[in-house]
């Protein structure tokens, strides 16, 4: 079962250093979203997904794409489906769901989408735009509703260019106390 957790470090050894639109690295962005769930009390499993929270990125490049292309391929629901191979749904739906709490947090939030990075604001057009009141309230009735806008607001800060943060290897038994906790 730790196999996934291996293949997990190789992606952010392979792809980890990518652009994906930002001004920092995929793997630093990744990083920092963890240790700001971590610092907010969240459990493991809410730290696990914010740390692999744009994981289909890594599958996407792997894959011949680019993590920076503009394009919507759908990375939430990449990586979710691939990690649900090993982790179960407290770490895979809020990665499903985080650039659906996006949406929400535009369509609910005054002044959400103003605090948005420009490459947050210019992805927010190719995945679906501002959700409708009738795809908001869907959504606050998922039972996975509050996890996906814990993970939103980690990964809407984890943009530091100048934080500093625990490296990957430090993740290692979160991850693999995670695939016990929640693997299904």
């Amino acid at each position: 079962m730790t196999a996934i957790v291996d293949n997990i470090f190789d992606l952010f050894a392979r792809f980890g250093a990518e652009g994906y639109g930002e001004d920092l690295s995929l793997e630093q962005h990744m990083l920092q979203s963890a240790a700001l769930a971590q610092s907010l009390g969240a459990p493991p499993s809410a730290a696990a997904a914010a740390l692999l929270h744009d994981i289909g990125y890594f599958l996407h490049v792997d894959a011949g794409g680019r993590a920076d292309s503009g394009q919507d391929f759908e990375h939430e629901a990449l990586g979710a489906a691939w990690l649900s191979r090993g982790f179960g749904e407290a770490v895979t739906a809020p990665v499903a769901l985080h650039v659906e709490a996006k949406r929400y947090l535009c369509a609910v939030e005054p002044g959400y989408f103003d605090q948005l990075s420009d490459a947050s604001k210019l992805s927010l057009s190719v995945q679906g735009g501002v959700m409708s009141k009738a795809e908001a309230a869907a959504f606050e009735a998922l039972p996975a509703f509050a996890s996906a806008i814990l993970l939103r607001r980690c990964d809407d800060r984890g943009k530091d260019m100048g934080a500093e943060v625990r490296p990957l290897r430090s993740y290692r038994t979160l991850l693999i106390e995670c695939l016990r906790e929640t693997a299904d």
